[in-house]
């Protein structure tokens, strides 16, 4: 009979209190997950004084373990010093599947190694995009190649993702799922649901609602909330916006984010004397974006990379016009109405930018409307849905012709073998899918598989199963099948 519900482990290095789209999704999926009955852990590194084991309040358990960081919340990876903690977890909360996030988080791709030797289900969530020709892509690849050989399923947030990955990787795209990314709607209000006071006056007057017209003579605020790295475009930000208020004078920047490339704007607010008119509010928490959000009538989005983009549905969601760079997966994001497209160049933002301006001034845009069509397009319960979906898919519990779309035991596999779409965890089978990885990347490969079943075989004699003790669950909500199968 298969099974209704599932232990699963989700593994990144990028989780709460750190801000992110990574975070976000991971936490908000998780959340779902738990109301349709399931059990879910995190597994993320320790944050400041975020040490052992923490619960939040919805049961969701957290474990930070020490590892130490060597890049934007990324841990330094061991490979193999980690599988004695992630065993003793894996065994305590008795996981049935190992769900990895992120391709530049170390402890996500230790996990789905380490998870496969165990004998358990492995399933990899992508949230970004990459290149292919310099020495870092390059790296990446190769690893990415190497520990998706022998993954279970693979998803995606965009169908420009998918595409990617699977290049990258050398995946057979029937192995990839595309499942976006989502925002809570009545977590992102507009000013009127419900009607509110006015934002305080912090020198820019109080910001016009967004969902009220514009008057000729009210300043026009653009909301900029990004991480300020390069991928993230803030050198595109910091080249254009002297000549976006040279342009439009009646306009006003409200930046929040913080990052390497921050000292850079604050030299061009410096150079260009623009302390009234542009903003820094340095790092903000999740729960205060929208806030940030209703202040402002244009959402501006510079990034030179994005796989999805959840802050363009959170920033259309709170009835803002979005002025975004067409690159990524970006133009599968949000409807033509809401966004106006820029090439990641300055002159061409800038141009989108002031279009953008002139079509709020001149009233022909609707973004009292955007919040209830956000809400329509974009909503966790689904997005849950749909990797629920991937879980019975990978655990066998629904047939391969529905899962797949046709049975794919009939079908070419990865590396040129037959295959079923549930993976092998023969230590033979595997070591042929690493085996296929490269002349001799693929020796190196195979080399590290066995030594993480040796030390698998190793951790199974000196600490045995039975002496590890089983935590206690959290209550489980009542679990309802539904037809959505």
């Amino acid at each position: 009979m298969p099974r209704l519900t599932y232990n699963i482990a989700m593994v990144s290095d990028f989780f709460f209190p750190q801000p992110g789209g990574v975070e976000s999704h991971i936490y908000q999926l998780a959340t779902k997950l738990v109301d349709r009955g399931h059990k879910v852990v995190v597994i993320t590194h320790a944050y400041a004084d975020r040490k052992g084991i923490r619960y939040l309040t919805n049961g969701i358990k957290v474990y930070h373990v020490p590892f130490a960081i060597i890049y934007r919340s990324a841990t330094f990876p061991t490979v193999f010093s980690f599988f004695p903690v992630f065993r003793n977890i894996m065994i305590r909360e008795q996981i049935d599947i190992v769900h990895g996030h992120a391709s530049l988080s170390s402890l996500c791709h230790e996990a789905l190694l380490h998870g496969r030797t165990m004998g358990l289900r492995t399933v990899f969530t992508d949230h970004s995009l990459f290149g292919f020709a310099d020495a870092a892509s390059i790296l990446t690849n190769k690893l990415l190649k190497f520990i998706l050989s022998d993954v279970d399923h693979v998803i995606c947030v965009s169908h420009t993702s998918k595409e990617n990955t699977v290049l990258r990787a050398a995946l057979d795209p029937v192995m990839v799922s595309v499942i976006p990314n989502a925002v809570v709607s009545e977590n992102f209000r507009p000013r009127k649901y419900p009607p509110e006071p006015p934002a305080p006056n912090n020198g820019f007057g109080n910001a016009t609602p967004a969902v009220h017209h514009l008057g000729p003579n009210d300043p026009v605020v653009i909301v900029v909330i990004s991480r300020l790295f390069y991928n993230k475009g803030t050198d595109l930000l910091t080249a254009s916006i002297p000549r976006i208020l040279e342009n439009h004078p009646n306009t006003r920047f409200i930046i929040a984010g913080s990052g390497p490339k921050s000292i850079d704007l604050e030299q061009m607010i410096e150079q260009n004397v623009l302390q009234d008119k542009v903003e820094m509010l340095g790092s903000v928490r999740h729960e205060q974006v929208r806030d940030v959000m209703i202040r402002g009538h244009i959402y501006l989005h510079p990034s030179l990379t994005e796989a999805f983009g959840t802050v363009l549905v959170e920033a259309a969601s709170c009835g803002l016009y979005v002025v975004c760079t067409a690159v990524g997966g970006i133009p599968e994001v949000l409807p033509g109405h809401m966004t106006v497209f820029a090439k990641p160049e300055e002159d061409d933002l800038v141009v989108a930018t002031g279009k953008a301006i002139s079509a709020l001034r001149a009233n022909k845009v609707r973004t009292e409307k955007f919040h209830d069509q956000v809400k329509a397009m974009y909503s966790w319960d689904n997005i849950a849905k749909r990797t629920e979906r991937v879980y019975k898919g990978i655990m066998g519990d629904i047939p391969e012709a529905d899962f797949y779309g046709y049975d794919v035991g009939n079908t070419a596999a990865w590396n040129g073998e037959s295959h079923s779409g549930v993976r092998s965890f023969a230590l033979i089978d595997r070591l042929k899918r690493y085996y296929g990885c490269g002349v001799w990347a693929g020796k190196l490969f195979c080399l590290c598989a066995v030594i993480d079943y040796l030390l698998f075989v190793f951790c199974e004699w000196v600490f045995p199963r039975d002496h590890i003790d089983i935590a206690a669950d959290w209550p489980r909500k009542i679990y309802h099948s539904d037809d959505d199968d």
